[in-house]
C-alpha cells in the first residue's frame, strides 16, 4: 500500500464534470497538490488551475503522479481505472456509485497483477491529516492530525466517528473509507495488517456495519495475527428491522451471519472492544491506550 506524502502529485480523473470541479477545489484547499486532471476531449483547459489532458498516460508524464482519484460515471469506471492502472497510478482511489461487480472484480485482478492497490468503489476515499494530503469527498473539518488509525465500510460513518474523535482530543493518522459495496478494492484485513505497520499508529477504530461477513473475518484474522495495537470497533445497524431489504449495496445477511449481534461476539471474541454508540468511541480508545 501506497499513501501518499506532502506535496505529492495527484491526479483527478473526470475532473471537468461537476463533482470532480468541487471535489479538486476543496481538495486543492485542504492541501492536495493535485497537479493534473483527466477528461477525454477536454485537454488543453484548466480547473482551478490545474491542467487537464486527454489521457492518463499524458498526465502521469507531465505531472508525476502516482495516485488518481476517480470521479467518472459507473459505466466508465472501469476503463477509466484500467488506463489508470496501465498508465503507472499506483493507488486509485474510485469514489463512484454502483460500479458492475464485475468490472470491479476485473479492476481489483489488475491492479493486483500490477502491484497497485485501490480504494473503493463506492467509498469517500483516504485522508492524512498530518499530511495536509486528501484523496477524496471527506469533510476536511472533521479530522485531525493524530495516532488513531480509522477505516470504515459506511462513508458517513467515517466523519461522525473523526468528528467525535477529533472533539476529544484523539487525531487521525489516516482515515478511510473502503467503500461499502461487496466488492473492495482494499479489504478490512488488507487495511488492518497496513494499519498496524503504521509507526505513527498507537490505535485503530475499525466502524462495520451489517451485512457481509467482513467483519467476522476480520476477526478471525484478528485472533490468528496477534495484533498488539489496540483495536475499538462500532458496528452500525444494530436496530435494523429483521427481514427488510436495505437499500446498501453491501448490507446483505445470510441466516445470523451478517447480523450486528454475529459481528459484535465476533470481534468481541477476538479482544476487540465495541462501543455501542459512536460517542463511546472515544472513551474506548482512552481506556484501551491506558
Amino acid at each position: 500500500m501506497m499513501l501518499p506524502k506532502k506535496g505529492d502529485p495527484v491526479l483527478v480523473q473526470g475532473i471537468t464534470g461537476t463533482y470532480g470541479r468541487l471535489h479538486t477545489k476543496m481538495m486543492l484547499e485542504y492541501g492536495t497538490n493535485v497537479a493534473a486532471g483527466v477528461t477525454p476531449g477536454k485537454g488543453g483547459q484548466s480547473v482551478e488551475g490545474v491542467p487537464v489532458f486527454d489521457n492518463v498516460g499524458d498526465a502521469v508524464r507531465e505531472s508525476g503522479a502516482k495516485a488518481s482519484v476517480c470521479f467518472v460515471p459507473a459505466e466508465f469506471t472501469y476503463s477509466a481505472g484500467r488506463e489508470a492502472l496501465e498508465a503507472g497510478i499506483r493507488l486509485l482511489v474510485l469514489i463512484t456509485e454502483h460500479v458492475p461487480i464485475r468490472d470491479e472484480l476485473k479492476l481489483v485482478q489488475l491492479a493486483q497483477a500490477k502491484g497497485a492497490s485501490i480504494i473503493g468503489p463506492n467509498c469517500p476515499g483516504v485522508i492524512i491529516p498530518s499530511q495536509r494530503v486528501k484523496l477524496g469527498i471527506m469533510p476536511a473539518p472533521s479530522f485531525s492530525p493524530g495516532s488513531v488509525a480509522l477505516y470504515s465500510r459506511s462513508g458517513t460513518l467515517t466523519y461522525e466517528i473523526a468528528g467525535q474523535l477529533t472533539g476529544n482530543g484523539l487525531g487521525q493518522s489516516v482515515a478511510v473509507g473502503i467503500g461499502g459495496d461487496p466488492i473492495n478494492g482494499t479489504t478490512p484485513i488488507e487495511w488492518m495488517d497496513f494499519v498496524q505497520g503504521m509507526e505513527n499508529t498507537k490505535a485503530v477504530v475499525v466502524v462495520g456495519e451489517i451485512g457481509g461477513d467482513a467483519e467476522e473475518r476480520l476477526a478471525r484474522h484478528i485472533q490468528k495475527s496477534g495484533y498488539r495495537k489496540p483495536i475499538v470497533s462500532y458496528i452500525a445497524g444494530r436496530h435494523a428491522p429483521k427481514e427488510k431489504k436495505m437499500g446498501h449495496a453491501g448490507a446483505i445477511i445470510y441466516g445470523n451471519v451478517g447480523t450486528a449481534d454475529s459481528k459484535i461476539k465476533a470481534l468481541t471474541g477476538a479482544g476487540v472492544k465495541v462501543a455501542m454508540s459512536p460517542s463511546q468511541v472515544p472513551q474506548l480508545v482512552r481506556q484501551s491506550l491506558g
